[in-house]
This record gives C-alpha cells, structure tokens and sequence, in this order.
C-alpha cells in the first residue's frame, strides 16, 4: 500500500482551525504564561469547549478515541486511509505552531488520552473517553527505561492498591486523570506492568509539587505520590493477564500513540522558528533563492535551506507514523524513527535560528529565544534521543531487548 503525502481536502478546515487557534489564541498570550509559570491559562476552557464539541460531532482528531473511531468498518483492499491519527498529528502540529506549552495545557487532550486509546478496551473508551487525562510513567530511579518500574499495583478484593512516586507528570496537577504505570507482580518481570486510570482528586494521590522548568513554562510539571491508593479493577487498561511471552508490549502500545504526537510538536514550533527566522533574513536583505546552489549564497541563507530540508524530512516521517497507525498497520519502528528525527531537527532548527537572529533571537523581542527554550524537552520525553536510536537499531537488526542494550 502506497501512502498518498497529499493530505485529504476533508482535513483543510480542521488544520485552518487549528492553525488560528495557534497564532490567535496561543501567540498573543505565549509570553504571558511562560513568565507566569504554574498559573493556569483559562483562555483555554474556551478552546476546549470547542473541541468538545467538534469531537462529539465527530469532526476532531483529538481526544482520547484517537483513530479507534473507524475500527469496525469495512474497507475494499487496497483502501487508503488517513483518519484520526493523523488528524490528531496535524491538530498538535498546527497548535505547537502557535505554543507548545499551551497546547499541552489544553483541558481533554493529555498525552494520558493517547494511552487509554492505545490500550482501552471498548467498555473502558466509552467510560474514560471524555477524561482529561495526564500520563505518569517516570520514577525517581529511572528516566527512559520505562521497563524499571517500581511502582506496585496490588489486587485486593475487587479493587487495586496503588503505591509509588512519579515525577515529571505532563499536566498533572490539572488533568482530571493520571494514567498511571504499575507492577502488578514484581517477580514476572516488564510483562507484569499495566496502566491504570487514577482520578487525581481521590484518597491516597498527592500532588507533592511542581517543577520550575527550561520550557513549556505554561504546562504544568507534577510529582505525585500514591499512597495506598485504591481503585477499581475496572480501572486497569486492555487485560488483566500477565502474558510473559508478550512482555511489555502491550503498554508499550502506548507509545506508539504518543511518539508521533511529540514528533508533530517538534515539527511545529520548528516551522514556526524557520517562519520567524526568515521574516528576520529577508529584513537583512537577504534572498533565500531556491535556484541557485547553497554554495552560491550568503552563509545564512544556505543554513537556513539546510534547515528547512531538515524539517521536510521530520514533517513526512511524522505524517508516515500517523498513516500507518490510520492503516492498522505496526508502526512501532516509524514512530520512533519520527521522534528521534523531529526531536533532533527541532532543537536544531530553533537553536540555529537563534544563533543566525543574533540580537533579535537571543533577546525577547521574539519568540525565538523561547521556542529554542521549549523544543528542548520535544527530543526527551517520550523516549530519548538515546533510547529513539536504540529502539530503531532492535527493529532493524532484528535484536532482542537483552541482546542489544
């Protein structure tokens, strides 16, 4: 099956949407919640209001149903679809234009809803599908080995007990939700941890603090700690079973979601710095001419090319993740080669564009200094670049997690 890189008309009205939402909604108060860290951005509830009610139309990509909105229809072989996926991948994109941090504040749509889309049965979609719902997965002891999970989820009765720390939760102290990462049996190993469904204001969850950060200033960065926290069976993702022939991947499902997410945040405030810093080229005087050699042109200006076919690269590979995921097709490999690659072209890009503004990048008379501030963590979570090139290495060669570490 070929993928058609033209994307479909029916989406033209949702990226126009999104893409005012951006530069309307987001910019003019982008500097505003970057210096007020922690207080929380209401110009959003308004936006919110608005997806939800273009999702209960069915017209949004976003939220937490993701491409599982055409699971049981039938196509004719060879049908080529671009459906939710990649409405949420163009969505995140166009908002991460206008400002990362904000895009990641707003109500409902939480990296946590990528992951009950990714792993939910029907029955627990159609109970958490309308949550705004934040992901817990890093531990004090670890960073991007997710397998090293500490956090223990006990069964007693009909309810699981919760006990553990998680920093660096996306949205923690605002989401309505945590999907939370836990052992339910320590002694089988990765195969034994499952997420769960926590409401944040329940017995035994506390939001310990939040973190002052580089970027994404307007989001919120959580500690939570669970102490004896109790919850329904009901409120553990996919199945209860402990399959140790398939390991972690049904959790791991969750990333397969939620890469190509960050993957599109990356390309977007990437496109948004090669904008601005093309704006500040050609008020030097400078022509960016795409018909004559870069070695023909003012330094700057072959930089500035070099970038933009950077950013080109990442945009398809985002664009390919989220297809084949519309396609049913696995996409473990594709959602970390977009990653890894948009992840690494986006500090690239906005650092680049700060050093070529000079003055006007460094100072805040832009926004440039700021996108390089927040495009940062775009190449972190999610899986480092680190742990992006490894996985991509297993894929390729066909090795095992103990074979190649």
């Amino acid at each position: 099956m070929a993928i058609n890189l033209e994307l479909p008309k029916k989406f033209n009205a949702h990226i126009d949407q999104a893409r005012q939402a951006g530069l309307q909604v987001f910019r003019p108060i982008s500097r505003k919640y970057d210096s007020a860290e922690h207080e929380y951005p209401v110009e959003l509830d308004t936006l919110a209001a608005l997806y939800d009610g273009l999702a209960e139309a069915g017209q949004a990509g976003a939220g937490a149903a993701g491409g599982r909105g055409d699971e049981g229809k039938k196509r004719p072989e060879g049908y080529n679809a671009n459906g939710g996926n990649m409405q949420s991948i163009i969505n995140s994109m166009e908002a991460s234009y206008g400002d990362v941090g904000l895009m990641l504040s707003i109500p409902y749509q939480g990296l946590g809803n990528a992951a009950i889309a990714a792993v939910a049965t029907d029955e627990q979609l159609e109970a958490f599908g309308k949550v705004w719902a934040a992901m817990a997965i890093t531990e004090p002891s670890f960073g991007s080995d997710s397998a090293a999970v500490t956090a223990t989820a006990t069964l007693d009765g009909d309810e699981y007990v919760l006990n553990g720390e998680k920093i660096f939760v996306t949205a923690g102290s605002r989401a309505t939700h945590i999907v939370v990462w836990a052992s339910v049996d320590k002694s089988l190993g990765r195969a034994a941890i499952k997420s769960f469904v926590v409401p944040r204001e329940h017995p035994g969850v506390t939001v310990a603090r939040l973190e002052e950060k580089l970027g994404i200033r307007a989001s919120d960065t959580a500690v939570i700690v669970f102490d004896n926290c109790r919850i329904p069976k009901a409120n553990l993702l996919g199945s209860p079973e402990v399959d140790v022939k398939k390991g972690f991947g049904g959790v791991m499902q969750t990333f397969d979601n939620t890469r190509p997410m960050v993957a599109a945040m990356a390309v977007g405030v990437a496109r948004a710095s090669l904008e601005e810093l093309r704006a500040v080229l050609e008020k030097a005087g400078l022509t960016i001419d795409y018909d004559r050699p870069a070695s023909d042109q003012p330094a700057a200006v072959a930089e500035f090319i070099r970038l933009e076919s950077d950013w080109e690269a990442a945009y398809l590979m985002t664009l390919r993740a989220a297809w084949m995921a519309d396609n049913k097709m696995p996409n473990s490999l594709e959602a970390s080669m977009s990653k890894a690659k948009a992840g690494r072209t986006g500090t690239d890009v906005t650092n680049k564009a700060v050093e070529l503004a000079g003055t006007v990048g460094y100072s805040e008379r832009s926004l440039l200094e700021k996108w390089a501030r927040d495009s940062k963590i775009l190449d972190i979570f999610e899986g480092t670049q680190q742990i992006q090139q490894l996985i991509i290495a297993r894929r390729v060669l066909g090795k095992s997690s103990s074979e190649l570490k």
